[in-house]
Order: structure tokens, then sequence, then C-alpha cells
């Protein structure tokens, strides 16, 4: 993994299977059935990165042979957030090695002229476990608006800000920018920072529009 020197709290998850396979689902003639395997298969490998600073305690066992001090979570599972709805095709691939984590959703949309974010769903428990870790998904960090915007719903209802983290596909130097301008302490895995946006927001080289491609919707 990747620290980066010129954008603070920003870590690229190089591991060589996430950067095959990402390079697999940015070929235009990957299929949606591919593009969604792949997707689970790399945010899978991503959790690992992402809660590889989530606190560690010990509990007394008995194995086979000895009894012994082994070492757990000292927290509980993290509650992963999608942005809606392209969001959805990152919640397996955690949801395979943390399978009691709790999922909300926060569906967001972006103005195809002003490129601003608008809210059209928060599902959330109704009581916030606000001891755990929260983790949003998106593929792409573009303008930053959608992941701002997704944040501040979290932290309008008392979470802290120093528990929240955010993993994507790919993202955008201008989105980077804009989100740690207004949240610096949350930290950004992505497996990609991208060369900019274009004149229509969208990501170079990117993937395109991953909502479409994962539901098939081109």
């Amino acid at each position: 993994m990747i620290v980066s020197k010129e954008y603070p709290n920003l870590f690229i998850v190089d591991h060589p299977l996430v950067l095959h396979k990402l390079t697999q689902m940015r070929e235009s003639s990957c299929p949606p059935s591919r593009f969604r395997s792949l997707l689970k298969d790399i945010s899978t490998l991503m959790t690992y990165a992402v809660t590889e600073n989530l606190p560690v305690t010990t509990k007394k066992i008995k194995t086979p042979l000895v009894e012994m001090d082994a070492p757990v979570l000292a927290c509980n599972e993290p509650v992963i957030v999608p942005i809606l709805r392209a969001g959805l095709g990152l919640v397996d691939g955690p949801l395979s090695v943390m399978q009691d984590a709790i999922v909300g959703h926060v569906g967001v949309y972006r103005d195809e002229q002003t490129h601003l974010p608008h809210e059209y769903l928060v599902k959330m428990p109704q009581q916030m476990p606000l001891d755990r870790h929260f983790l949003i998904v998106d593929p792409m960090l573009a303008t930053g608006g959608s992941a701002i915007h997704v944040t501040d719903v979290l932290v309008g209802r008392g979470v802290d800000r120093n528990k929240i983290a955010m993993m994507v596909l790919v993202a955008a130097p201008e989105g980077v920018k804009a989100y740690h301008a207004r949240y610096p302490e949350v930290p950004i895995y992505t497996a990609s920072l991208d060369s900019h946006l274009n004149d229509y927001a969208y990501i170079v080289p990117g993937l395109g529009d991953a909502g479409d491609r994962i539901f098939g919707t081109l």
C-alpha cells in the first residue's frame, strides 16, 4: 500500500491482484457480469487494507492443546455505507469477511448540469451504533460532492468523523482535494489515483459510468 506524498490521508492499495483486476474492469469490453465479479474481488482485497488499524485486544480461549490469550477485535465490525446505486457493488466484498457488519444506505444522484449531489434516500439504523467504525463505499470519487454529502449525513447523526473511512475503486485528484478540504481526518483508500476530471466531471482514464456498468443499464 502506498501512502500518498501529495495528498495526506490518501492510501493507494497497489496489491498486484488489485491492479490486475482493475485493468480488466477498465476495458470497455468487460461485460456487466464480469465487472460485478471483479468489483467484489477487488473490494474484498481492499477490505484488508482498510481495516488494518481496527483496534485489537485478547481473550482467553482453549485450543485442543492449551489455553491461550488470543487476539480478537476490540470493537464491533464496521457499518458499511454504500452510496447508491453504484456503491452497492462494493458491499459484498467487505461482507464476505465481516459477516456481522451493519449495512446502511444513502441514495444520491448527480445533477448532470451542475454536477451537484441530490439525496433521495437515507436508511440507517434507528439507533445509530456510534461505537462502531463506518466505511463509506463507492466505485468513484470524482468531484467529491456525493462523498461529502454522505459524510455530512453520518456526522449529522452523531458519528465521530475519526471513525469514518472511505473506500473507492478510482479517485480523481479534484475529488480528493475537495473531500479533504472538508474532512481532512477521514482516510481515503483507493486502487488508483487517476489523472483528472473531464468537462463532464468523469474520471480520466476512469471506468465510465460505474453504476451502468454494474447493472447493465448502458
